[in-house]
């Protein structure tokens, strides 16, 4: 069996995402635009993209919580799996960062069914208490907030809301019980909370992709 060097797993992720996600303009796009605006390329990998849009689908999410926008790559993947009903409310904290998202939104087609609230998604989240439950989370900001972000998750959720937490294998980093990384530790403890508390039932998994050696854990909102 060959071993799982970087050029290998590149070599794969590049065939799963020729073979299953193929090329899209609005996407490309979206992140061209991104890089041009000097915005991170923290973006999800294409694979791991149409792996939300499927959850979204999948769960028949109307309602969708995005917690770290960036320049709304995962975004129009979320949007794109919700009915023409539906809303995506996504949380960003930095205004360059959301202008170049609404940009991306309009230009595929999809900015009807996106609201951008821009702030600290610690402060934000408490002003969508009350409202319609959401159906679907993902989990996309800084790592060292994780818990607040789940506890939140399963606060607006409902029992049945999918939970998305990225980037939870911080380079294998995660299993370091000695780590001093402040976002390797609020990764640990977000996956702590999920094992422990009793509203998620949750697993992980490891990916290696385009983003390199990383991980994504998928909760469900039991109570």
């Amino acid at each position: 069996m060959n071993e799982p060097t970087p050029d290998a797993w590149r070599r794969v992720d590049a065939y799963f995402s020729e073979t299953l996600v193929g090329h899209d303009p609005a996407l490309e796009a979206a992140v061209a635009d991104q890089t041009a605006a000097g915005l991170p390329a923290i973006e999800v990998a294409p694979v791991n993209g149409k792996l939300l849009h499927l959850l979204a689908r999948m769960s028949g999410a109307r309602r969708v919580l995005e917690i770290g926008t960036l320049g709304a790559y995962s975004t129009i993947w979320l949007a794109r799996g919700i009915p023409d009903t539906g809303t995506v409310v996504t949380i960003e904290a930095e205004p360059r960062n959301a202008a170049v998202a609404k940009a991306n939104l309009d230009r595929a087609g999809v900015g009807e069914k996106v609201e951008i609230l821009l702030g600290r998604a610690a402060d934000v989240l408490p002003t969508l208490a009350g409202g319609e439950p959401f159906d679907l989370v993902f989990i996309d900001a800084d790592k060292e907030s994780n818990t607040i972000y789940l506890d939140w998750a399963a606060r607006l959720g409902r029992p049945g809301t999918v939970v998305v937490v990225d980037n939870v294998g911080r380079g294998g980093e995660v299993a370091n019980p000695a780590t001093t990384a402040s976002n390797v530790i609020g990764t640990q403890r977000g996956l702590e909370m999920l094992a422990r508390d009793p509203r998620f039932d949750a697993t992980a998994l490891q990916t290696l992709d385009a983003k390199g050696w990383d991980g994504v854990a998928i909760a469900l909102v039991t109570g």
